[in-house]
């Protein structure tokens, strides 16, 4: 799975309040460390990697992320929505595998 993360900069050069926001909490979070690429969708440049994407998935607000698993393309513009679907169902599922597998291996232990 690999996953952009794109946030805007107003015409005035100011980063969005929301996109700045958004960001902040995925530091917080610790889920930054998850996001594979950061783009720019700069308002003064049309040309900039963020505002191509976006006229290339016709996504017309910022934050947004985009989801590439394989074949299947997701795009997210609410980040709570985001978190949910992308980063904690992928946390809860490996941690049942964990659980899962100390049930099938009684020798091993939690670290």
């Amino acid at each position: 799975m690999r996953i952009t993360f794109v946030k805007k900069i107003l015409k005035d050069g100011s980063p969005c309040r929301k996109c700045a926001d958004v960001e902040r909490r995925l530091y917080n979070s610790g889920y930054m460390s998850r996001i594979d690429e950061v783009l720019v969708a700069d308002e003064r440049n049309a040309q900039s990697p963020g505002l191509l994407l976006a006229s290339k998935h016709d996504v017309k607000l910022a934050p947004f992320f985009v989801v590439e698993d394989g074949d299947d393309l997701r795009i997210y513009t609410v980040y709570f929505k985001f978190v949910k679907e992308e980063l904690e169902s992928t946390v809860s599922a490996s941690g049942q595998d964990a659980e899962d597998t100390l049930r099938a291996n009684p020798d091993l232990d939690y670290v």
